[in-house]
């Protein structure tokens, strides 16, 4: 019979020592599974959170086994290479962060062990990742387990996956389904296979044995309305046994249709999701994963998107359950590795083998944004290939897809590798306008109707201390935010087509090498903060236009208690057709709408603003000020550059008001734009250096101003722009 012990505790980490018998000598420290050693210095900023070897220690006693049985450590993730030493001597090692791996201690255990893991997160041309924009914690941040198991067991050796592999086949007019259930074990015996109520005993050839089960009347697996789970078990004369969930369903994706879902249009529309939290690193509790699935089911979300690696087996169980469609993916991100090559596909195969059964999943995404700092040549192209040849030969029902970098042309060859695409597009953030996002995707779907896409990441940071009357691109406030988002949304409603949408991000998530927006270390896209204890209002617009079961209402602009104008603009977003707008108590107006309702308000002094709607209200308080609050504003002395600028310049000569095109087309102009975006870029981290010099990006920023830049940087002081501005107006425009 099998025995499963969770090795939790008793762990001694030790941050630096020779080998494994230094680690076992030294005093260290105590801690307990999950652990991550980078759960402060990855989120602090500064790009220089400790990357290294560091070891994990602890004793272990022989197991009882039966005769002829055997003992196997099983790792759910150690990031990023592990290497696993019993005694002193070397079982094994793995290469990837983020996926499960087994060790076979049998023939190497005494009475007492010493069991000492060395985690290596350090810096490479052969793991990934190694270029991204979030941070790359080290640790044992997953359980690990001791499996015990009679000689006869179900096999443990292959790609950490279960031993058992379910395929079923839906028959959508026969309301029936095809079942196909397989086994891999070790040594000689029947096995027992049962599925829905159905069981079969079969006899294994070569180590494999298959049962084919027929559902009559079944019940599918549909979405968040019904995600109804069949289980599928296999046992052994020897007393092993295992089992495994499975979802009958079926899913399409049509260039014109968008995505299907049991045969009807199913739009996804969702969030994306990194596995981190403030203050715990990737180092996440089973408590922390239902915290997270409880928000997303909230928002009213039915994809996610689990970027950029293989997530926890324990959250791919809940978006089972609670019927979230599953973009899953592997960390083959940003820069192409031509040392890598192999170790996209071991971690492709490790994800593939190990997260089969889960009817969640929808695509296996092969990689992204991986143009952004690579050219597409040969030996990228052929990776690609090589994965997506992998995907199809080990899963015969799943399409692959790729989140493509917004700068990579649409005519790419890379394009035609994947059996369906998807942009990640920052118009009316990074650069460009909001309505470059909607002629994007028009111009794509015209040019290509045969072809599936999708919109992978978008999103803009917004730090819930900033607060504006009238937001603008780069000002990092929740009000620029919900502003951006209104937009997107709108575009996503009117385009059925695009067979997936995915928020970047569900959550703000640690990136070290960060240090704007008022934060250090963090991307803040996310809709709700990295502590999970605020949502931003962006969260409740999608909610309003999502969540159809909770009824609610939000007021916007909450933390914008002190405002100037006198007349202030009031938001709602609510799930309700009409809304009702009281100020200090009297009703003002009252409004039919869907999402989003605004109201004019004249504001003399402190008042009390509800919404109403049914029984659902929401309450806040404003005030008039007559100076704006400083406290609102990112970058103060950057934000009043207009105020002086105009009256300033000579248009005889180049100024912060031209784009980079035409500072960089004047050799003396563009010595001094290329040293300051050289320095912009390293302050923002290894992602930005290594893009900074993609020819696309280049050309997409040349028609950007110098001054909106500026803006958006934040680091930039009033006297450091005025002496910039005063510089290019000291050479001349020649015609």
């Amino acid at each position: 019979m099998r025995t499963i012990t969770l090795l939790d505790t008793g762990w001694t980490f030790v941050k630096t020592a020779a080998g494994p018998l230094e680690a076992a000598q030294l005093p260290g420290e105590a801690v307990e599974l999950p652990h991550t050693w980078n759960a402060a210095d990855g989120q602090d900023g500064g790009n220089d959170y400790y990357r290294g070897t560091c070891w994990y220690v602890r004793q272990l006693d022989r197991p009882a086994l039966e005769e002829g049985g055997e003992a196997w450590l099983e790792f759910a993730g150690a990031a990023m290479t592990a290497e696993v030493y019993l005694n002193g001597q070397k079982l094994a090692r793995h290469e990837g962060g983020y996926s499960a791996f087994r060790v076979n201690l049998t023939e190497y255990l005494r009475e007492k062990n010493t069991l000492a893991v060395s985690v290596d997160n350090s810096d490479n041309d052969r793991v990934y990742p190694q270029k991204a924009d979030f941070t790359f914690y080290g640790g044992l941040y997953r359980e690990v387990r001791l499996i015990c198991v009679p000689k006869v067991h179900f096999d443990l050796s292959c790609c950490g996956a279960p031993g058992i592999k379910v395929t079923p086949v839906v028959d959508l007019e026969k309301n029936s389904a095809q079942v196909t259930v397989e086994t891999w074990q070790t040594g000689e015996g029947e096995v027992t296979i049962a599925a829905a109520g159905q069981s079969k005993t079969v006899t294994p050839a070569d180590g494999r044995a298959q049962a084919v089960f027929t559902i009559e009347n079944v019940r599918l697996w549909n979405g968040v309305e019904d995600p109804y789970l069949y289980t599928a078990a296999a046992a052994l004369s020897s007393g092993d046994e295992i089992s495994a969930r499975f979802g009958c369903r079926k899913f399409e994706i049509d260039p014109q249709k968008g995505f299907l879902l049991n045969g009807r249009s199913y739009p996804l529309r969702g969030v994306s999701r990194h596995q981190d939290r403030k203050g715990a690193g990737n180092a996440l509790t089973m408590e922390m994963h239902r915290e997270d699935m409880a928000i997303v089911r909230e928002i009213g979300a039915n994809t996610l998107r689990l970027a950029h690696y293989q997530h926890a087996q324990e959250f791919y169980d809940l978006c089972d359950e609670n019927g979230i469609v599953v973009w899953a993916e592997i960390p083959y991100i940003t820069m192409h590795m031509k040392n890598g090559i192999a170790n996209t596909l071991s971690q492709m195969e490790e994800l593939v083998a190990q997260c089969y059964n889960h009817p969640s999943i929808a695509v296996w995404g092969l990689s992204n944004e991986i143009t952004a700092a690579s050219a597409v040549d040969e030996d990228l192209l052929e990776n690609h290939r090589l994965l997506n040849e992998l995907c199809h030969r080990m899963d015969k029902t799943r399409p692959t897809t790729m989140a493509d970098v917004f700068m990579l042309e649409t005519d790419s060859p890379i394009l035609d590798i994947p059996d369906v695409n998807s942009y990640n597009l920052y118009f009316g953030w990074y650069l460009g306008d909001l309505e470059q996002n909607e002629a994007f995707f028009d111009e794509y779907h015209s040019k290509y109707p045969n072809r599936c896409i999708g919109f992978s990441e978008y999103g803009a940071d917004a730090n819930p201390r900033y607060q504006s009357a009238a937001p603008e691109k780069g000002d990092y406030t929740e009000s620029y935010q919900a502003i951006y988002h209104e937009h997107i949304l709108k575009m996503i409603e009117a385009r059925p087509w695009l067979w997936a949408t995915h928020v970047w991000n569900l959550f703000d998530f640690a990136a070290d090498g960060r240090d704007e927006g008022g934060k250090h270390g963090e991307n803040q896209k996310g809709l709700v903060t990295f502590d999970r204890k605020l949502k931003k209002d962006a969260f409740y617009l999608y909610k309003a236009a999502w969540n159809r079961t909770e009824p609610f209402v939000h007021l916007c602009g909450s933390r914008y208690v002190n405002r100037t104008e006198p007349v202030t603009e009031i938001k709602v977003y609510s799930n309700q057709p009409e809304i009702s707008l009281y100020v200090d108590g009297r009703l003002l107006a009252s409004q039919e709408g869907r999402t989003v309702f605004r109201f004019r308000v004249p504001i003399t002094g402190e008042h009390s603003i509800e919404a109403r709607a049914g029984e659902v209200r929401s309450i806040m308080l404003i005030r008039k000020a007559e100076e704006p609050d400083p406290e609102y504003i990112f970058n103060r002395e950057a934000g009043a550059v207009t105020n002086w600028f105009d009256q300033e310049i000579d248009p005889g000569c180049y100024s912060i008001a031209d784009t980079l095109a035409e500072l960089r087309s004047n050799p003396e102009a563009g010595a001094i734009i290329d040293r300051m975006m050289e320095q912009a870029a390293t302050s923002r981290g290894d992602v930005a250096e290594s893009v900074k010099d993609n020819p696309a990006l280049q050309r997409m920023m040349g028609r950007m101003t110098l001054v909106s830049l500026l803006k958006q940087a934040g680091s930039v002081d009033e006297q450091s722009i005025k002496q910039l501005n005063r510089v290019l107006q000291g050479i001349r425009k020649t015609n």
